[in-house]
């Protein structure tokens, strides 16, 4: 096995960053951009490829429609219309939407077109209704800087948001309308090389000049970074699509320099056997073969009526195990293929026996098929309509592996850090005219306009938060790059909060509560506000607000009303907690006969763990030292 160096393969990377922006409405209709689980409206469209203008189909469309999938859709009146439901032709572009385009391309000094035109990009995953998704190109050209490196842009777009996938049930996959037709910027970089612990950076510097607009939407899923990779060698860009956290991106771009690699490796090695395959000798139905398989993966799929199929390959024995580098081999190339199409897996020869496949059914298998042991060989279980297409592609793949190296595929980023198979490369024929929407004129006047709401730099940005708020450096930073910048402006504007407590509440606490596993979209902008309001009163303690935030992001309260009654949390009035307090001491004489005025730590957490939330920390700390003097005194 290799070592793996990505400085050695000439790494160049390209940045795809595609933001929702802040409008009060879609991009072509007046419903409103709302997240909602609640859905009114049902109904389902069976999506199939059609030839472009040219009399081409795209690959991508031909790929996706080998599936077969039924798409059910379901919406809400709150948040999509007949727009959303191809019932109705679009309307006209949302004027915000334009101008928060234009703003964006001139920060950038991208160079804006006179005339605007859009376009409709095939799509037929189910994503869009109409089978398309309307993007129209702003501008070309510009930069930006990180440091001293200068990065290029090659593109700005504006289009519609997809819809939100629900899931897949079988061979149906299902969508929320209420994310479909969202506008959103798409900023296309040039390729660059840097070191692999660069390109956050430079992905992070563009989504911050895209925050000083106060134009663009924030919180997951409101961004998704796609990467292009390429290597030297290979020769092929490769596209990886929802990169949704900035620290995925190196490991991702590592991953996928590395895969790409291998793949190279692998060629070199099929290509030193000498392999051709036979469609009529190559493959056999061993369904019956295979009745009496103990394997729990194939006696499911016999029950369920699908057909176990063998496929043989003379002279590759080891190849589908051969891993020039940790993780990536032929196998998983064939296993990523074979899952596109709702297919749970496949075995191969190099990792039998085992999932139940034994020797003595090996051993069947050889017999009958003439398998020697120079030869490796698939067993795939799949319903029957589909088995003879994805043994079609999954032979394509060997051969184009073996032929060209790199299959030019696009890719999904995982949790991981790693890429998975998603559907071949679009080709030129994905793109044609919007014929239900007239081109688009910029005015001189318009980009003069423009020019005069350029926002300020990021460094102005944190500058002025800094100077305005009385916060410091780290806190401007984190509270501008969160979702709850606008927030915290409301909050310290309508209350006398401190500013430094409202900021730290909104990026730590918060943060904190959603990294042991609570849900920070149950906790709404109005309920923060309240909380902060009843802390101003006087009627909660600062430490109930965490209290209140985790019985809410635990979804066991809706409203901080609620959270305080659920949690018990109550005023303490002053004679209350001096009775308190004077119990507290009264039961530990002995750890302060011991510990003396160092029995504050102690008493402090006894304290606490009654008064949590009820009174502020700082004054049952003050109260616990006045009763331990008092206590010490009489000792």
């Amino acid at each position: 096995m290799k070592e793996f160096s990505i400085k050695d393969l000439g790494v160049k990377v390209g940045l795809e960053i595609h933001q929702q922006l802040a409008t009060n409405k879609k991009l072509f209709c007046n419903c409103k951009p709302i997240e909602s689980d609640e859905y009114t409206i049902k109904f389902q469209r069976k999506l199939r490829a059609s030839k472009s203008e040219l009399g081409e189909f795209d690959p991508a469309a031909l790929f996706e429609s080998t599936k077969s999938k039924t798409i059910m859709y379901y919406a809400n009146p709150e948040s999509s219309c007949l727009v959303e439901q191809d019932e109705e032709p679009p309307h006209e572009l949302d004027n915000d939407a334009r101008k928060i385009a234009l703003i964006i391309s001139s920060i950038l000094k991208s160079n804006i077109f006179s005339e605007i035109y859009p376009m409709r990009k095939t799509v037929i995953d189910g994503s869009n209704t109409t089978g398309f998704q309307r993007t129209m190109l702003i501008s070309q050209g510009g930069f930006y800087e990180v440091g001293e490196t200068k990065i290029g842009i090659q593109s700005i777009c504006l289009e519609e948001d997809a819809a939100k996938i629900l899931g897949d049930e079988g061979s149906v996959r299902k969508y929320g309308l209420e994310r479909l037709g969202v506008p959103l910027v798409e900023i296309a970089t040039d390729p660059f090389e840097v070191e692999s612990d660069q390109i956050k950076k430079i992905a992070l510097s563009l989504g911050r000049i895209l925050r000083t607009t106060k134009k663009v939407r924030r919180g997951l899923g409101s961004i998704r970074q796609d990467v292009n990779v390429s290597i030297k060698e290979g020769g092929v860009v490769i596209e990886v699509k929802g990169v949704q956290q900035l620290d995925q991106l190196e490991k991702v771009v590592e991953y996928e320099a590395k895969r790409q690699h291998g793949l190279l490796l692998i060629s070199k090695k099929l290509n030193e056997k000498n392999w051709r395959y036979n469609d009529e000798s190559d493959k056999k139905d061993i369904t019956e073969l295979f009745s009496k398989c103990k394997s729990k993966i194939i006696q499911k799929a016999i029950k369920q009526n699908q057909k176990i199929f063998a496929i043989s390959f003379r002279n590759l024995a080891g190849i589908f195990g051969y891993s020039p580098y940790e993780g990536i081999r032929l196998g998983k190339e064939v296993a990523e293929l074979v899952r596109f199409f709702g297919i749970g897996g496949v075995f191969h020869s190099d990792e039998l026996p085992n999932y139940g496949v034994e020797e003595s059914d090996i051993g069947i298998l050889k017999e009958n098929l003439k398998i020697y042991d120079s030869d490796a060989y698939l067993i795939l279980a799949a319903p029957e309509e589909k088995i003879f297409t994805v043994i079609n592609q999954i032979i394509l793949r060997i051969e184009y592996i073996k032929n060209e190296g790199i299959p030019i595929d696009t890719r999904l980023a995982t949790q991981a850090g790693e890429t998975k198979f998603l559907r071949p490369r679009p080709g030129a024929a994905r793109m044609y005219p919007e014929t239900d929407i007239p081109p688009i004129i910029i005015t001189k006047n318009e980009l003069e306009e423009i020019q005069k709401n350029i926002p300020k730099s990021w460094d102005e940005s944190i500058k002025e938060l800094q100077t305005k708020y009385k916060i410091n450096p780290q806190l401007a930073e984190q509270i501008f790059d969160s979702r709850y910048i606008e927030l915290f402006e409301n909050i310290v504007e309508k209350t006398k909060n401190n500013p430094t407590f409202v900021a730290s509440i909104l990026c730590s606490t918060i943060t904190n509560l959603e990294r042991s596993g609570l849900d920070s979209d149950l906790l709404k902008n109005d309920e923060i506000i309240r909380t902060f309001e009843l802390l101003e009163d006087g009627k909660i303690a600062k430490e109930s607000i965490e209290i209140i935030f985790e019985n809410i992001m635990s979804g066991k309260s809706k409203t901080t009303e609620e959270a305080l009654k659920n949690t018990s949390i109550e005023a303490v009035d002053k004679a209350e907690l001096e009775k308190i307090i004077e119990n507290i001491v009264e039961k530990n004489h002995e750890i302060i006969k011991n510990q003396k005025e160092r029995s504050i730590g102690p008493l402090m957490g006894i304290a606490m763990k009654e008064l949590r939330g009820k009174v502020s920390g700082e004054i049952i700390n003050d109260l616990l030292l006045k009763n331990i003097k008092k206590k010490l005194e009489s000792i």
